[in-house]
């Protein structure tokens, strides 16, 4: 409830736990979602308690992260045959991860590590070694998505330790590090919090998906998807603006949005996106190649809930939005959840792998005739 204002104080309003034990496979709501024309979807993997980011590496090893319990997983293939093995535990929040040269990267609340030559250590994994630590501990916004960027460096965020607060100089922004840890930099401030970030295939700009402050009204103020397009200098507003047009109520006095780094699009009230990823494989129609796909986990603090489902944002040749379409509906039900999407990912043959925390489940998106995943 904080920043809520006092005639919110009855509000039986409250954020939406994953269940605790992942959902039996035969449970799971695939029957239940509707998709665009010509597409399937499948379950790929279950019995992924509080699934999360997703990363595939050269081998088709599928890496999954949890949010609120402390694992890293791998989902692994063999003669058909899919094996979940858990990696890592005793991790803090490690909802961030990344691949580079077979490197697994891992971002917890308070520090960042690696595993080397993961895909030939599944059956052992060693202990991850820490590279960067000089992070705040505080777990409100704690959590943390990661990427690499096309210069070679990781790319991960800070959030705001509330829900809307003076922040510190060392929350609510960006920061990419060097792959060993080393030369730490921020590259963009005002951001409250972000589940999912990825870069534009031919314009090397970063995008990323923003929530918003709560308790400001049911229908205010929009999450965003963002650009950044000054590294170092973007500043996305927070905790003066909201949703890149509404002046906070207690912060923004002296200050207009028009000061601060506009969104490229309002993605909804309290639609709470995460995961987003540019298509650039072949197996989708062209309509698709480059655009954006954005998993909106649902709204919380509304009475209608809206989210819950997967948007693609069509771009123009300058990579701003052209058009938000709807891609996936069906996770609420009734108002009511039956399951919540959280990550996106590709296979090497163009499918889409989509993670639900609230199930514990991976599924897997394809187009055409029903095919099995290519490795």
């Amino acid at each position: 409830m904080q920043g809520a204002p006092s005639t919110a104080a009855e509000s039986k309003l409250a954020p939406v736990p994953a269940l605790p034990i992942a959902t039996a496979i035969d449970k799971l709501p695939v029957n239940k979602l509707t998709l665009a024309e010509g597409f399937n979807i499948e379950v790929y993997a279950a019995g992924l308690t509080n699934a999360r980011s997703l990363r595939v590496d050269d081998e088709g090893n599928v890496y999954v992260s949890t949010r609120t319990i402390d694992k890293i997983y791998a989902v692994t293939e063999k003669n058909g045959e899919k094996e979940v093995k858990t990696l890592a535990t005793g991790l803090n929040s490690p909802n961030g991860i990344a691949l580079h040269n077979g490197t697994l990267y891992i971002a917890e609340i308070n520090k960042i590590s690696k595993i080397d030559n993961i895909a030939a250590q599944l059956a052992n994994p060693p202990k991850p070694t820490v590279i960067y630590d000089d992070l705040p501990s505080d777990a409100p916004h704690g959590w943390k998505f990661m990427t690499v960027g096309p210069d070679n460096r990781l790319y991960f965020n800070i959030g705001a330790p509330c829900n809307i607060c003076m922040p510190s100089e060392r929350h609510a922004q960006l920061r990419s590090i060097n792959l060993d840890g080393s030369n730490p930099e921020v590259i963009a401030r005002g951001i409250r919090q972000v589940v999912g970030m990825d870069w534009h295939p031919t314009l090397k700009q970063l995008y990323f998906t923003e929530n918003q402050r709560d308790w400001l009204s049911e229908d205010q103020p929009n999450d965003k998807l963002n650009r950044v397009t000054q590294l170092g200098k973007d500043n996305f507003g927070y905790p003066y603006c909201a949703g890149g047009d509404i002046p906070d109520p207690q912060f923004g006095w002296g200050h207009s949005c028009d000061e601060f780094t506009k969104p490229i699009a309002q993605l909804g009230p309290h639609s709470a996106p995460l995961g987003m990823r540019f298509y650039t494989g072949k197996m989708f129609p062209e309509q698709y190649r480059n655009a954006i796909f954005i998993a909106r986990h649902g709204s919380w603090n509304k009475s209608h809930k809206i989210g819950g489902d997967v948007v693609v944002a069509t771009l123009n040749p300058d990579g701003t939005v052209k058009s938000l379409d709807t891609f996936i509906t069906g996770f609420i039900q009734d108002n009511n959840y039956v399951g919540r999407p959280a990550d996106i990912e590709w296979l090497k043959d163009g499918s889409m792998l989509l993670s639900d925390d609230y199930n514990g489940a991976v599924y897997r998106i394809s187009y055409g005739p029903a095919q099995k995943a290519a490795r």
